[in-house]
């Protein structure tokens, strides 16, 4: 039996995601965790739940709760608790009063579910996975975060829709932080597996106008609709399938690095990574060009100086 965690679970990514994995019907049990004064809108949220799935004939059972016991048995919790970005801020303007929440949580889930896979959504992510992972005390390849895999499925569907070619011929890649600072891996991304600079020669890629378009995808669709939520949280439901169901699939995500990319030590920061059911098998070493490498050491940077301070408040 295949049980998941969503911690957060009335909040939009949570439910999105809750909803997004039952359907898939990969998942035997989704936990619907929140705090106590939600618990009664997460219940209310199973039920709506419970009525579409009937008509896909879908039995995944939905359990909603606010006590730790219920999340024992989870291959995989995560952690999507948090303030919200709204229009205006910065993810890391969120750093230090989701820190709170997610170290707790962390915490609570290396006692109750310490055989589990922790996975997080909350922002700034990069941030977040740090704080998780040293909360939690778990191993850092079974601390996740979801960092740029979206970015890379946005820079993804920028290319195919650009040039209107179906989206699976297309391979990119977005690595460092989850925010200003991600770096595009340009240099390696082909095209029906034709080099980007290559393919460009003879298309008019608008490359810098598409770069400049996915640093701005967040707020851009704040500022009209007020929250991002069906991008994230397919992102974070194809995160979880892909360790379910133990794929073994490339996907980019955020995690402790001690030297496996560009050198950089004690930060979380999107990488490829192999996922399997036991988390993190592998970090896909890169080879980078000098523009992408010196982005992403400067990505680290300002991640690691966010983390410190982070940390620094939690002891406190």
């Amino acid at each position: 039996m295949v049980k998941v965690t969503i911690m957060g679970s009335t909040g939009v990514i949570g439910k999105n995601v809750a909803f997004t994995l039952a359907r898939a019907d990969t998942v035997d049990e989704i936990v619907m965790f929140s705090r106590p004064q939600s618990v009664e809108k997460a219940r209310g949220e199973t039920f709506d739940m419970y009525d579409a799935l009937a008509a896909e004939d879908i039995d995944c059972i939905l359990t909603p709760t606010c006590d730790y016991e219920d999340i024992k048995g989870s291959a995989i919790v995560l952690i999507s608790a948090g303030i919200h970005r709204e229009e205006g801020m910065n993810r890391r303007d969120l750093a230090i009063p989701n820190a709170k929440i997610v170290d707790e949580y962390a915490r609570n889930v290396a006692i109750y579910a310490p055989d589990s896979i922790i996975l997080v959504a909350t922002n700034p992510v990069d941030v977040m996975t740090t704080v998780a992972f040293r909360a939690s005390g778990f191993s850092k390849y079974k601390v996740i975060g979801v960092g740029n895999h979206l970015d890379s499925l946005r820079l993804k569907a920028y290319f195919s829709r650009h040039i209107d070619i179906n989206s699976s011929e297309v391979h990119t890649r977005v690595i460092g932080e989850h925010g200003d600072n991600m770096v595009p891996l340009l240099s390696s991304t082909t095209i029906g597996g034709i080099p980007l600079r290559y393919f460009a020669k003879n298309v008019d890629m608008e490359v810098p106008r598409l770069i400049k378009r996915l640093r701005k995808a967040g707020n851009t669709i704040i500022s009209k609709k007020g929250a991002t939520e069906y991008g994230p949280s397919f992102a974070i439901s194809n995160l979880i399938s892909t360790v379910i169901t133990d794929s073994h699939k490339i996907l980019t995500v955020s995690c402790y690095l001690e030297g496996e990319v560009g050198d950089v030590h004690g930060v979380s920061l999107g990488v490829p990574v192999v996922l399997t059911k036991k988390g993190v098998a592998m970090i896909v070493p890169i080879l980078m060009n000098e523009y992408e490498k010196k982005k992403f050491i400067a990505a680290a940077d300002v991640v690691r100086q966010t983390t410190d301070e982070v940390l620094e408040s939690l002891m406190e």
